[in-house]
């Protein structure tokens, strides 16, 4: 299946402000997405059934690329700061 890939305002936002080396590690790991969106790990929201989750390391910080499947689109929603424990997570979902 075909899914179209669509952002937020605040991922494109964020991705701007990275290094050339982060951007490239991102688009490898959008890459994997579109080849089959269902491979990385599932995590629990209030507002949303299909909220995954992948692991990056972007310049020895501890990040997450967080995306939605609204069939037949996949959302890029935001990267999340790990350290900050997924406490912005709603918020960022609601702007969906």
């Amino acid at each position: 299946m075909n899914h179209q890939i669509k952002t937020l305002k605040i991922f494109a936002e964020q991705i701007s402000k990275l290094d050339k080396k982060s951007k490239q590690i991102i688009y490898d790991k959008i890459q994997l997405i579109k080849q089959n969106p269902y491979r990385f790990k599932r995590i629990h929201s209030k507002k949303l059934s299909k909220v995954f989750r992948v692991r990056l390391n972007l310049n020895n910080k501890e990040t997450r690329l967080i995306y939605t499947i609204i069939e037949p689109s996949i959302i890029l929603v935001c990267l999340l700061d790990r350290k900050k424990d997924y406490k912005d997570l709603e918020k960022y979902l609601n702007l969906i």
